[in-house]
């Protein structure tokens, strides 16, 4: 059977590629999905941890605040598996014991007073001067952890800030971009004045769930999203993307191995792949392809465990660097999502808690050289440690490794990526998107596919009157 001229190729198939082909597809564009790895969904993943038990250890949560992920479950006709977490509250490990984590926007408490459990009496006595410390405007981005460094004493960056900020990054609060990893937060803070006031006037609460997910788990985003591309006829191919060169027409793609490669051309080309390979697709296009082949990624991995004999407390433990040797955080899933918990007593029966253990930060790959084995013993190893946990047994276990999975939005990330965007609207019919841009959760994603999607179908619809697809303005 003879293959149809794609008019768009998308490269790479996690979540923004599949939903950045969706609605290319749904636009009335011929789409070819060009995927490099065995599977489709990038970070969004699950494993059977046991018959009947499918657990995510990916991505498990999505923003429901903003509107991409529950429009896209909606859209879907996933609606009537949409969840959120039960009221349980997540700790953070500090000095051998588990203490309340004090509400903060993103590691930057706006009430200060909740903070002593937290801190010691010198470091808390130093966090209550924070209104009185003079706050210049900031002239510039910077990192987010000098600047709560400067206005709260290093025990709020150590004990609050890097703890949160590495569940999202698995980075260092020291070294990401104030801009980048809390915008809102930055904008207000621009003008000067008290860090932690702007925190409390950014603070929305009230206003329902802030995360939610699907029963049966996250991960079954994908599923629904490869059938309904495959309906809509999009063109699905495990190949991985070698290089792309402007020509008459559109862009020439070499995609296949090195012993079998193949060339395909097309009007317009979405590049959802991580950094480096983008860099490496754009080298030769755009400028800014030399700062995104710079762009640092953490690796990291996930050991979910079933377990007996512990009694989880809370929605999960943060653990700050230097706490325990191994783990950053622990989600307590039997306790944070009923599905979970009522898979696991059908899969495994009563009193078995679904465990997920966070490991590895940017710096750290040598701890995930590691074997499978090892890796989860040591991790079983530290958990017995915690406070009560010393009777933990594991019943089945499980572990996904997530190399250079995580990109690090350093000082000036924002300027470099509106910069790239820049650079882009000069190709027509070309467009980027990921988690290498503007956030790295399945929300804002789903925002850059929207955007991408945008981009080309107004490309193609005006070059298709001028004659002029591919060329650079």
């Amino acid at each position: 059977m003879t293959r149809r001229q794609p008019e768009v190729v998308v490269v790479g198939a996690g979540i923004a590629g599949l939903a950045a082909a969706r609605r290319l597809s749904a636009a009335g564009h011929r789409v070819l999905l060009l995927e490099g790895s065995p599977r489709l969904g990038g970070k969004l993943a699950a494993s059977q941890l046991a018959a009947g038990l499918r657990v995510d250890v990916g991505a498990e949560s999505i923003l429901v605040r903003r509107p991409e992920a529950p429009a896209l479950i909606s859209s879907l006709g996933l609606d009537a598996q949409l969840v959120h977490p039960t009221e349980a509250k997540p700790r953070v490990y500090v000095d051998g014991q588990a203490v309340g984590l004090p509400p903060s926007v993103m590691g930057v408490p706006g009430e200060l007073d909740v903070l002593s459990n937290l801190l010691s009496p010198a470091g808390f006595a130093r966090a209550l001067r924070e209104p009185s410390v003079p706050a210049p405007p900031l002239p510039a981005d910077l990192a987010i952890g000098e600047l709560v460094d400067e206005r709260f004493g290093p025990e709020v960056t150590d004990r609050l800030l890097e703890p949160l900020l590495g569940g999202v990054y698995a980075g260092h609060a020291r070294r990401l971009s104030f801009a980048a990893v809390n915008p809102t937060l930055f904008e207000r803070a621009r003008s000067g004045g008290s860090l932690s006031g702007h925190a409390a006037a950014s603070r929305r609460p009230g206003e329902g769930p802030v995360f939610g997910g699907l029963s049966g788990g996250i991960a079954g985003l994908v599923d629904a999203l490869a059938t309904e591309l495959q309906a809509r006829g999009v063109e699905i191919r495990h190949s991985p993307a070698r290089a792309l060169v402007p020509v008459s027409g559109g862009y020439r793609l070499t995609i296949g191995s090195t012993r079998d490669a193949q060339e395909i051309t097309a009007p317009a080309v979405v590049l959802a792949t991580p950094a480096k390979p983008t860099a490496r697709l754009l080298a030769g296009v755009v400028d800014s392809a030399a700062w995104l082949g710079r762009i640092p990624y953490a690796s990291m991995a996930v050991v979910a465990l079933a377990v007996r004999g512990v009694e989880p407390v809370g929605s999960g433990l943060l653990v700050p660097p230097g706490e325990l040797p191994t783990i950053k955080a622990v989600t307590h899933s039997s306790v944070k999502w009923r599905w979970v918990a009522e898979s696991a007593e059908r899969a495994l029966g009563p009193g078995v808690q679904i465990i997920r253990a966070s490991v590895g930060r940017q710096g750290e790959e040598r701890l995930l050289q590691l074997g499978d084995r090892e890796l989860t013993d040591r991790t079983v190893a530290e958990l017995r440690s915690l406070p009560d946990w010393s009777g933990l047994e594991v019943a089945a276990s499980t572990v996904q490794r997530w190399g250079g999975g995580l990109p690090q939005y350093e000082v000036g990330h924002r300027d470099q990526v509106a910069r790239l965007y820049e650079e882009l609207t000069s190709w027509s019919g070309l467009a980027v998107c990921g988690a290498a841009y503007d956030g790295v959760g399945i929300a804002a994603c789903l925002g850059s596919a929207d955007v991408a999607a945008s981009k080309i179908t107004a490309d193609l619809c005006a070059e298709a009157d001028e004659g002029t697809i591919g060329r650079k303005a």
